[in-house]
């Protein structure tokens, strides 16, 4: 029987490449193995072999030898909002850069984890990151058990058990609050995101705070869930008050747009009218169509942080859990009012229009 008859009834396989290229078979793993030593001369050899073959390597087979999958599960709450999709992007450059392939799970049809995360361990993957998602204690304990590395990116939860990334959304808050407060402004407006968010906790807590020490009401409220329909609404409801916030902070970047949109459709002046400030910085809110003003969120610097953690883990399961908290900027563009220097210390920096 021809090798070509036999190879017809199973799949290739790396001896198959090894005895064409007339090399060993360790030789043709060590050429598809991402940073293994092999020489130019042998590397052609079995390059040229697996092309003519049709041969790729089997990774599943490969993961029940290393019992690496090689694989980090990446839990994200859909594409809705643009900050995921950037989130997304720069994860999987990390990664990949070390050797990893992301393996994406939608939760934008589950506000519970627990479905969700049931589903990727299944898969097993090397390491997890939550993307704005909360960890439930049963799973903590679970992933704890398996020494599967777990962080929880833009979100805390109130275990030290499990490591976190954040911005510092506390500070952030009381910026934004200080900034709106030294640029003249009376009445001052919050739209929440979700209630039950760490995010959202945190930023309220530290712009109402600031307020209060300063002898302020507690800003007016409406809740839009992150949503960019949830935003439109609630900025409806307060601009339609007999006496309107002339200033109104949303607790991310989506919403908002939403709420510039809204002041276009009202015939409301974003910066003069009424000021905008989001939270994020995303490169929408920086066309100058929106010229958005907001707190940026050092997203290369969280990501960095997040690909470390995991890492370190994977090559110590004894690795203590770690909450990193890192600092944000404002950044001052058309949709909030300043004093007319069109510059402003706060919270200890100068700040000026971009």
């Amino acid at each position: 029987m021809s090798d070509s008859t036999e190879r017809g009834r199973r799949p290739v396989t790396a001896h198959d490449v090894a005895r064409l290229a007339g090399v060993s078979q360790s030789a043709v793993s060590r050429t598809f193995t991402k940073g293994a030593s092999v020489s130019p001369d042998t590397r052609r050899k079995v390059e040229e072999a697996a092309a003519s073959l049709g041969y790729r390597p089997n990774l599943v087979a490969r993961s029940l030898i290393t019992r690496r999958s090689n694989l980090i599960g990446v839990a994200i709450p859909g594409m809705a909002n643009p900050f995921y999709a950037r989130v997304l992007e720069a994860l999987s450059a990390e990664f990949e850069q070390l050797g990893y392939r992301i393996l994406l799970f939608s939760m934008a049809n589950n506000e519970d984890s627990d479905p969700v995360l049931e589903e990727i361990l299944r898969y097993q993957v090397d390491g997890l990151v939550l993307v704005s998602a909360s960890l439930s204690s049963r799973f903590a304990e679970e992933c704890r058990t398996i020494g599967l590395p777990v962080v929880l990116f833009n979100r805390t939860n109130d275990s030290t058990s499990v490591s976190s990334v954040t911005s510092d959304n506390l500070t952030g808050g009381r910026t934004i609050a200080e900034f709106l407060l030294a640029g003249g402004h009376e009445r001052l407006a919050f739209i929440a995101g979700k209630q039950s968010s760490s995010t959202n906790r945190d930023r309220e807590a530290g712009f109402n705070g600031y307020l209060q020490e300063q002898g302020r009401p507690q800003a007016l409220r409406e809740v839009g869930d992150y949503t960019f329909d949830g935003a439109v609404a609630a900025t409806r409801r307060l601009l339609s008050l007999d006496s309107p916030p002339d200033a109104i902070f949303c607790a991310n970047d989506l919403m908002a747009l939403a709420a510039i949109n809204v002041c276009h459709e009202l015939h409301v002046q974003p910066g003069k009218d009424v000021s905008i400030v989001g939270f994020d910085d995303l490169p929408q809110g920086q066309w100058p169509v929106f010229g958005l003003t907001t707190f940026e969120q050092p997203l290369a610097e969280m990501i960095g942080r997040a690909v470390n953690i995991v890492c370190a883990q994977l090559a110590n399961p004894e690795t203590p859990a770690i909450q990193e908290v890192l600092p944000g900027r404002m950044i001052v563009r058309g949709t909030a009012r300043v004093p007319a220097t069109g510059i402003i210390d706060v919270g200890g920096e100068r700040i000026w229009r971009h």
